[in-house]
This record gives C-alpha cells, structure tokens and sequence, in this order.
C-alpha cells in the first residue's frame, strides 16, 4: 500500500510517516517547504520520499498525486494558527489552505478512486453544554475562522467522496512541533505564578497514539466521520497543566516544584482574538463500536511524552 501524506513538517504528519515505516509501507511525504524542515530525529520521515507541494494549487496537487498513485492520502496539512487567523489580513489565506486545499486534495483522491483521511477539530462545533459532540452530530456552529474553515473542508471532503475518514481531534501534542506542554514547560522556567483557564474542558491528544489509529484506518475500509483523542477522562487546561508539571518533577525535573499553577476562568484570563469552545468533549464510542482499538490513557501519553522530548 502507497500512502500519500501532506503536512509532513508538523506534528502528526510526521508520526504518520514514522508509524508507516513501522508497518512496511511506502510512505511519499509533502509539505510547502523546498525540503522537509521537521524534526531531524532519525525518524523514518527522514528517508522516505519529500515532494514539496501547495496544496492550494490545484494543477500541482493533481499532477502530482496523478504521478505517484497512492492508495490513500493523509491530509495533515492545514493552517492552524488559531489567533492569527482572525486577523482581515489572513482570514482568506486560512480559507485558501483549509477549505480549498483540501478540496483540491478530495477531487484529486476521486480521479484516482483513492481513499483519504482528513483531519478535522472539535472547533467545528459552539463549544456549548457538557454533553460529549458525536461523531455524527450535524450541528455545527463554530466560533471562529479556524473553525469554519475546517468545517469547509469537512464538506469538501464528504460532498466529493464515498471512501473517507473525517477524524476530529482536540489538544494536540507531538514531538515535531508547538504545543501547549511545550509552552507550559518553558514558561515554568522563567515564572513562578502561572495563571491557566480551567472552564474549557477536552482531552489531549498525542500523535504517536494517533497516528496508530489513523493507521489501523486505512487498512480497513470503515468509512465516515470519528472522534480520536486519548482516553483517561476529560479535564480542563488547568488540570493538564497541573500534570505536566507532577509528572515532569516526577522524572527529575525538581525545578518545576516551585511553579504555583492558578486556575481561572476565561473571562478573567482576558479575551484572545479567537473564541474557545468550552466544551471540546469528544464521544469517542465509534472506534470501539468499528473494532479500532482506542488511545492509551492521556496521563500514560504525556508521561511518554516527556520522555521523549528534551526540556
């Protein structure tokens, strides 16, 4: 199986490079940049083919998924700057890489009548109540442009395509890359007060976990829309925070003991450009319901995590 993988130089697509090379496939990656610029970490991303590719250019995408032939492609690729993409400036630009891009993607999987994995966000939805969103759940409302924009390319995708997997994932942590552990880590450095809103509830999730799944999807074809994030119950980014400091003092790492981790709400914590959804629970009882294994434990991940990184 040849599986075409876009976004290479972030944090998932280059877990989903490494998990493919564990399982013997020919992984192709793609990213916007000359050469891959990720995670230089011997990791199979490294070795396996690069093809740069803008995903918003829809002649470049077809013919340079026409010329390799996959067998499913993994669209990782997005702008996911939330703040950033309220700006008038970004706003089409955002539209540009998540809708029409991905719509680029999907038309080019119909010709060659390949399958695609697409990956969406709980910011597809308001963020109201405590109920965990279904899958399958219709009522979309989202709060921001990172959001619209990804429920466009939720329907570019299944408007054009029978053999698909919409996967919606929250709180995303990985090595290559930006995340919210890496911040938090950082800033325990230089701060002894951290202040971190604890009314907006989710769960993590890890792309060495995830890209397994996504993995385990492809060779099968279960195809519609699911929810993947880490199990070990939902919390808010306090909690989290809280966490990461306990396991990393766990480890060794006693100088985080002197960081005071305050709660707040996100009214007092102060407006950012974009708005949050307080409720990112995701139900996540299809993948059982469809024989997929589920993630490990969120707590198990993270302490996995740190281990991995260098902080």
């Amino acid at each position: 199986m040849k599986i075409f993988v876009t976004g290479v130089g972030g944090q998932l697509g280059h877990d989903v490079m490494n998990e493919l090379a564990k399982r013997g496939y020919e992984g192709v990656g793609s990213d916007i940049a000359p050469e891959y610029s990720g995670a230089a970490d011997g990791s199979a991303v490294t070795k396996m083919p690069y093809v740069q590719l803008d995903i918003t250019d829809k002649e470049a995408v077809e013919k340079v998924l026409t010329e390799i032939k996959p067998d499913v492609v993994v669209h990782c690729a997005a702008w996911t700057a939330v703040d950033l993409a309220e700006d008038d400036d970004k706003v089409e630009k955002v539209r540009k890489v998540n809708v029409t891009g991905t719509e680029n993607i999907a038309l080019a999987c119909k010709k060659l009548d390949c399958k695609m994995v697409y990956l969406s966000t709980d910011y597809v939805f308001d963020g109201m109540g405590t109920e965990p969103w279904q899958p399958d759940c219709k009522t979309y409302k989202p709060l921001n442009v990172y959001g619209e924009t990804k429920l466009g390319g939720e329907l570019a995708v299944s408007e054009n395509l029978e053999k698909y997997f919409i996967v919606r994932i929250a709180w995303v942590f990985g090595v290559n890359g930006k995340n919210f552990i890496k911040t938090m880590l950082n800033l325990g450095k230089t701060h002894d007060k951290l202040t971190v809103v604890c009314d907006q509830i989710g769960t993590p999730t890890y792309t060495y976990d995830l890209a397994r799944l996504l993995v385990d999807m492809i060779e099968t074809e279960k195809y519609g829309y699911y929810h993947a994030t880490n199990e070990g119950g939902y919390i808010s980014w306090y909690d989290f925070t809280k966490e990461i400091f306990r396991q990393a003092i766990e480890q060794g790492h006693t100088e985080y003991a002197k960081v005071e981790v305050k709660p707040v709400t996100t009214a007092e914590y102060g407006a950012s450009k974009a708005k949050r959804p307080f409720n990112s629970r995701l139900d996540k009882s299809k993948l059982v319901e469809n024989g997929f294994t589920p993630l490990p434990t969120w707590q198990d991940a993270l302490g996995r995590y740190l281990k991995e990184i260098e902080f």
